[in-house]
């Protein structure tokens, strides 16, 4: 896959094709031009750095250069708000809406008490919003002391307040009666909890999935074509994945029966998420790819009876406006999660990690085909 990096003052900027779009500090959008020709590639750093400068320039005259995403010091902040830094403005986005999410509830107080409007929206959503999203219940208990509203309706339908009771401080705010989850929102609250519990942490970084419902890992193994694997270059890749060419180790994967259907891996690629894997394995079924890509963090697909749905999607990530509201509280169960939330998607009831860390019922070898297509 073609990259580019630019190199500028504010950093460097990836695109993963030309022409797409890449995001900046603050969540701006560079359009980037095919970087193709010399002219191109000038032309794609002198823009993108235009930006990177603008922004400097931005947070300097908003009063907090240097605070990059550390908002926990709050003598810091307020001194900076007393010199004449900006309450209301950080590179783009609301300082409160920062301190929320990576600052101390002693930062959150100080600048709540200096902006306009303590439930003012960044992105669609108020800072109360973002420090519950986060887990940050200290952090959400100052915006509320200050004013902040946990019932009002965000995304999806929820409020601060009302997304807090399916998480682990549901005691967070004191409930309004007449105000509580539905019994589907509570059950689906209590297997998030044993789901991630059973999976636990570990590292995934590098590994990619298939999450498929309905089918086990024989039907699976059926409609790959796929053929069992040299034991011995299984070992081979276990011990040194990268140490093989990529057309060689791509085309070895590991199928698993688990409870709601089967888990197809490969902890040293993104096989299983390809679409030509997920249509074949997807037919009269749902089926969740997940490749967790060390550089550009988490890439999900999602495909239905042999059709691809949804690409470019962000398991375990936060949810975005024009979501439902399930959708929405599976963002909220399964943050930085990424490996339950596929199999929440395809609704595989996993007792352990086995089906995807290793070693699975099977390896298998996928015919040599064109998998990018579908």
């Amino acid at each position: 896959m073609f990259s580019a990096y630019v190199s500028c003052p504010g950093g460097r900027v990836r695109s993963p094709r030309p022409g797409l779009s890449a995001s900046g500090r603050g969540g701006r959008e560079v359009r980037l031009p095919s970087p193709c020709s010399r002219a191109g590639t000038r032309r794609v750093a002198r823009e993108t750095c235009d930006v990177f400068e603008g922004e400097r320039m931005t947070i300097e005259s908003d009063g907090w250069a240097g605070m990059g995403w550390d908002w926990t010091d709050a003598d810091d902040i307020r001194r900076r708000l007393d010199e004449g830094a900006d309450p209301e403005k950080w590179s783009g986005g609301r300082p409160l809406h920062r301190a929320a999410v990576f600052g101390s509830p002693e930062a959150v107080a100080v600048l709540a008490r200096r902006v306009a409007d303590v439930d003012a929206l960044e992105n669609g959503v108020t800072a109360l919003w973002e420090a519950v999203m986060s887990r940050k219940p200290a952090n959400a208990r100052a915006l509320a002391a200050a004013g902040a509203d946990p019932w009002r309706l965000s995304l999806g339908g929820w409020s601060p307040g009302r997304l807090s009771l399916a998480g682990p401080t549901p005691e967070l705010f004191p409930v309004p009666e007449g105000i509580s989850l539905t019994d589907t929102e509570r059950a689906a609250a209590q297997e998030a909890h044993r789901l991630t519990t059973a999976l636990g942490e570990f590292y995934y970084d590098g590994t990619g999935l298939a999450c498929v419902a309905g089918i086990d890992a024989a039907e699976a193994v059926r409609r790959l074509e796929a053929t069992p694997a040299d034991g011995a270059l299984v070992d081979e890749l276990l011990e040194e994945p990268y140490a093989y060419d990529m057309d060689e180790s791509l085309h070895i994967v590991g199928v698993t029966s688990v409870p709601g259907g089967c888990v197809v891996t490969q902890p040293w690629g993104y096989a299983p998420s390809m679409p030509g894997v997920l249509a074949r394995l997807s037919a009269g079924t749902l089926c969740y790819g997940l490749y967790a890509n060390p550089k550009s963090g988490n890439q999900g697909r999602i495909a239905r009876h042999g059709t691809i749905e949804g690409s470019d999607l962000h398991p375990g990530g936060e949810p975005d406006e024009n979501d439902t509201s399930e959708q929405v509280l599976a963002s909220y169960l399964y943050q930085n999660n990424a490996v339950a939330y596929a199999c929440a998607v395809a609704e595989l009831r996993l007792h352990d990690r086995r089906a995807v860390t290793g070693p699975p019922d099977v390896w298998v070898e996928l015919p040599r085909r064109d998998y990018w297509s579908h």
